[in-house]
């Protein structure tokens, strides 16, 4: 019985769908990578870096904004409020 030879389409759909799949891993395994550095991580070092962009975010937020900001803020019942 003759062998059947694939198509230059289907030979391109098989090689995207391992492509897919591989980037799919690669992806998932990234995500839990850096999932358990965070493990590793020094608490204090996060909450100097929360402080620095929260300082950031709150110097950014326009004037006009910051009431609609902090209606928001209240809801989701963070305690930053901006002034």
């Amino acid at each position: 019985m003759p062998r059947h030879e694939p198509s230059p389409v289907e030979v391109s759909e098989r090689l995207q769908l391992r492509l897919r799949r591989w980037q799919a891993v690669r992806t998932w395994a990234r995500l839990i990578r850096e999932a358990e550095a965070l493990w590793r991580v020094d608490v204090r070092a996060l909450h100097r870096l929360a402080a620095q962009e929260l300082g950031q975010l709150v110097q950014e937020v326009p004037p006009q904004l910051r009431r609609r900001v902090n209606r928001w803020l209240a809801r989701l019942g963070v305690a930053t409020r901006l002034g």
